[in-house]
């Protein structure tokens, strides 16, 4: 069973999130650059979890297919006799990028295995991201 998604702007995840990172006070712009690694890791966890759980991964899978997308409008024309006439419109093939989600197989050993090594590298960065957080409440104090 796959679930479809229609791509239509592969660009708008990448702009907002740049969009978000410009948001915030200069104290959370500090705190999210020096954590990122942490954040990364923890969506990483969370996904070998979920895999572990299910017992398989899910993948995603882009596909273009050739289709007919309405490229032209359509409308209503009114004509001088006063009488109106539709115009349905045109009709043009183009290419859609479709995202499929898509069961896939692991060694659920191995997954176990990357799972613990995720958690141990996350406590180490999480040790490590106590002074950087402490210094951006230092540089950049709120309130």
């Amino acid at each position: 069973m796959a679930f479809r998604t229609v791509v239509l702007f592969r660009a708008a995840p990448m702009l907002a999130l740049a969009a978000l990172a410009a948001c915030g006070t200069p104290q959370e712009q500090c705190i999210n650059q020096n954590t990122r690694d942490l954040r990364v890791l923890d969506r990483l966890i969370a996904e070998s979890k979920g895999n572990l759980a299910r017992g398989y991964a899910i993948v995603h899978v882009e596909t273009t297919e050739t289709e007919w997308i309405r490229c032209e409008p359509s409308f209503i024309e009114t004509l001088p006799d006063g009488t109106t006439r539709r115009h349905p419109g045109r009709l043009c093939l183009d290419d859609v990028t479709h995202v499929e989600s898509r069961p896939a197989a692991i060694d659920l050993g191995a997954e176990k295995a990357k799972l613990a090594s995720m958690e141990k590298k996350r406590a180490e960065l999480a040790k490590a991201a106590g002074p950087l957080i402490a210094a951006c409440k230092r540089a950049y104090p709120e309130g």
